[in-house]
This record gives structure tokens, C-alpha cells and sequence, in this order.
């Protein structure tokens, strides 16, 4: 697949290095010569500088033959007027543009981002999808990563294996006859550092993270069998007023009635805006990092605190000082993928990283096949994937055990007729069956072909 990408900055540097790694053809384009020089040195890609919605800099980074353009500047505009020069003028097949500014968003412009209008096919705005990731891991707590798949009927979960874990040093085989009718499989492990998929032998130990796929009414029973009865949080401070902390702030006020919340937000003028904005949350004007406005939000009362300023180091420091002062758990977002092994040793309990959040969202779109959703874990290393089974994949009519998957892959759940079936050696793949599997990063490509569309289907 040949892709253009307008944006050099860390979401459009952590695109084009997934993309580039999966041997796609891609071109980058920044205003910046530095940002350019940095990724055409560090990656397999070309590199132009120039202004990503002209029309001369598109022709020469191939927009012409480009299957995808991917639009991820600092500005809404540029990224939108470079889908329209792209598609007036390039005929480029599927355009991806971030927009953050929400009123370009709100239900009644929907029809802006038409064929007709301004001709995006995909919307992707940092502040919603982060937001909305921040707001199921804390619906979750005892999960680091959450993530919904068919229609939200089946969730992959990551779970901890602490010391006192009870399914610890269980083989897996056993733990389907110790809850016969839990839907819950284990996908994924992370021990040392290292991700693998395990198979029915391997066992769990105290200090691995386990990737579980699970039906959305046994969430619960499935983090209790391994440990985690943590309850939802009540209280909660955010640390960070910006767009996703407003929206994160206003969302808890709109649809967990029982659940207070305090933002603390640095700037006075931005402080006294986003309080206009509320009805029962309290703004607080200060430093997260100061313990006494810490104090003042009940810190030691709080039962989440959940840092979402732009500054990576104050959301750590932030959150380990309120875990510190009492907070029972505590969620940071992270720009840099690479403090997540820090934040855990820490104590803090979960992060978020947006340029992740994006990168699956934008995954859902290139990859082959019939596939549904996307979503990465650890920095890109694995993949879960909702892909659908058409009649002429090479998985229907066969029993499980006779599909020669690749190791790396493991089926987590099916989805059939709104039912969630769980997987096994007997389970035959039906003609639009919904399949969530867990894959390393090295083999999605075996998984696309899985579920790629013949010629015959049409």
C-alpha cells in the first residue's frame, strides 16, 4: 500500500513507522526540515518539506498513486484542505484527517466531512478517542488496557498478575476446567518485557500482564477470579484541564451521576472558563504537582486520580505523589511510549498513550480483508483484531483445529447472531462470524490473508 502522510510530529512519526515496518510504501511531508531529516534518517521512508495541502508538494510525494493519505498536522485546517486538494485533484481512494477542535465535530455538521462538502472518510479526533479510553479503563479498574470489539458485546482486557493472584502458576488447559463456563481466554502475555501468545500448557506468573478476551457480563468475574475486586471509583481528581480533561470531566457529570469529580487545571484564565462549563464539578487553580492544592482536591479521599496535562513528567510526578498522599489508583497519559515501564515500577497504576490510540484507529483502515477494528498493544509488538469471515476465507466450513494458524495468533472469541461464543478445537468458522484474535506484529499479514476477499465473492 503506498501512503502519504502529512505530519512528521509524534503521531504522524509513530504512523509511518508502523506502516514502514509492514513494508507499505510511505511518504512523509512537514514544514519542518528537522522533523523531516529525523524521520528520513530513522526510518525506511522518503521525506519532503514543504506544506502538506499544497498541491505541487502532494505531487511530488506521489499523491497521485497514493492508495491513502493520511492527514495528522498540528492544524485542523491544513489537515483538511489536504483530503480535499487530495481527492479534487489526486483521486486518492481513502483520506484520514485529525480534527481536535470539537465544533467541527458536533452532530448537526455532520454532513461537512461528506463526499459532497469536504471529502474525508475518516475523522479522527485525539481528544474523544483518548477521552473515551480514559473514561473504560476507569469503568475497569484492576484493567491496564481495555479495549471493546463487536459492537462492545466482547472486550480484550489486560490484566496484572500480582503475587497474590489465584490463577497464578495454573496452567491455562486448567483454568477451562476450573470455570468451565467462564468466557474469558487468555491471549497474550507480557513477562520480562517480552510479548508472546501462549499456548494451553503455559502457565501465568506473579509479574506477568495477561491479554484476555472476555464476554462484556463476565468482565467482572473474570478480573475477580484473577485478583482484582477493585470497585469504580466514586471520586475522582483530574489533574489538567484541557480539552481531554473538560471532556472526560463532562462526560463522568453526564453519565455517572454518582461519581464526583475535581479538575485541576494550571492556567487562572483557562480555569475560570472550563468552571463555567460544569455543574456539580469542582475546578481548583494550581499545580498538580503542589501537594497542598493535592490536599485541598482530598487526595487521600479520592478513589482515582488521572493526570491528563501535556506535559508527561507532571502527569508522573503528579500521580505518584497523590499515591503517595493516599489515592487508592491512579492513570497518567503519555506521550512517550517509552516511560511506561517507569510508571509501573512507580506504582502508578495504568497510562494512556494517545499516539496508540490513534495508530489503531488508523490500523482498522489499512489493513486488507474484511477487518473491523484494531487495536495496538505494547507500542505496535501485537495487534487485537475483529476481522469478519466471508464465505470464501480459507477458515469457514473447517473445524479450528484444522486451520493451520500461525504461532503468534490466538482466536479469543466469536461472534455469531449477537451471541459470544468461546473458542475451541471443535468450533467450526461460520460465513459472517465476527472472529477477535490476538496477533503479534509479525503475523497480521497471515491474518489478513485469512480473511481476505476473493475475486469469486463477486
Amino acid at each position: 500500500m503506498k501512503v502519504v502522510i502529512c505530519g512528521a510530529g509524534q503521531v504522524g512519526y509513530g504512523i509511518a513507522k508502523h506502516l514502514s515496518s509492514e513494508q507499505n510504501d510511505v511518504t512523509v511531508i512537514d514544514s519542518s526540515p528537522r522533523l523531516v531529516a529525523a524521520i528520513r534518517d530513522t526510518l525506511d521512508v522518503r521525506g519532503y518539506v514543504g506544506h502538506g495541502a499544497h498541491p505541487d508538494i502532494l505531487a511530488r510525494a506521489g499523491a497521485k498513486e497514493a492508495d491513502m493519505i493520511i492527514a495528522v498536522t498540528l492544524y485542523d485546517e491544513v489537515n483538511m484542505v489536504a483530503c480535499q486538494v487530495a481527492h479534487s485533484i489526486f483521486n486518492v481512494p481513502t483520506k484520514v484527517a485529525r480534527v481536535r477542535a470539537q465544533s467541527y465535530l458536533e452532530k448537526h455538521y455532520a454532513d461537512l466531512f461528506s463526499r459532497e462538502h469536504l471529502p474525508i472518510d475518516v475523522i479522527i479526533s485525539p481528544e474523544v478517542e483518548v477521552g473515551e479510553m480514559v473514561l473504560s479503563r476507569m469503568a475497569m479498574p484492576g484493567a491496564e488496557d481495555t479495549v471493546r470489539f463487536a459492537d462492545g458485546e466482547v472486550l480484550m482486557i489486560a490484566i496484572d498478575c500480582e503475587e497474590e493472584c489465584p490463577v497464578v502458576d495454573t496452567p491455562l488447559r486448567q483454568l477451562t476446567e476450573l470455570f468451565p463456563d467462564l468466557k474469558a481466554v487468555v491471549v497474550g502475555i507480557r513477562r520480562d518485557g517480552q510479548l508472546y501468545v501462549p499456548h494451553a500448557e503455559d502457565h501465568l506468573q506473579a509479574g506477568d500482564l495477561a491479554y484476555v478476551v472476555v464476554a462484556r457480563e463476565q468482565v467482572w468475574r473474570t478480573l475477580s477470579i484473577f485478583g482484582h475486586d477493585e470497585d469504580q471509583a466514586n471520586k475522582v481528581v483530574i489533574a489538567g484541564g484541557g480539552n481531554i480533561g473538560r471532556y472526560v470531566a463532562l462526560a463522568i457529570e453526564e453519565r455517572r451521576k454518582r461519581t464526583r469529580a475535581k479538575v485541576i487545571e494550571f492556567d487562572r484564565d483557562r480555569a475560570i472558563k472550563i468552571a463555567n462549563d460544569f455543574e456539580d464539578t469542582i475546578v481548583l487553580q494550581g499545580s498538580a504537582l503542589d501537594q497542598d492544592i493535592l490536599k485541598e482536591a482530598d487526595i487521600r479521599e479520592t478513589d482515582t486520580m488521572i493526570a491528563l496535562t501535556n506535559n508527561d513528567q507532571v502527569n508522573i510526578l503528579s500521580c505518584a505523589m497523590a499515591k503517595r498522599l493516599g489515592c487508592a489508583r491512579t492513570m497518567a497519559l503519555l506521550n512517550d511510549s517509552h516511560y511506561s515501564d517507569l510508571v509501573h515500577d512507580l506504582g502508578i497504576d495504568s497510562n494512556v498513550n494517545p499516539r496508540s490510540v490513534t495508530i489503531s484507529k488508523i490500523l482498522q483502515h489499512v489493513r486488507r480483508g474484511r477487518i473491523r477494528g484494531v487495536h495496538a498493544v505494547e507500542d505496535g509488538a501485537a495487534e487485537g483484531i475483529e476481522a469478519e469471515a466471508l464465505e470464501t476465507s480459507p477458515l469457514v466450513g473447517r473445524p479450528l483445529r484444522s486451520v493451520e494458524f500461525p504461532d503468534g495468533v490466538r482466536v479469543g472469541a466469536i461472534f455469531r447472531r449477537n451471541a459470544v461464543l468461546m473458542p475451541d478445537g471443535d468450533t467450526t468458522i461460520q460465513a459472517g462470524d465476527r472472529v477477535i484474535l490476538f496477533a503479534l506484529a509479525d503475523r497480521v499479514k497471515q491474518v489478513e490473508l485469512l480473511f481476505r476477499v476473493s475475486f469469486e465473492f463477486f
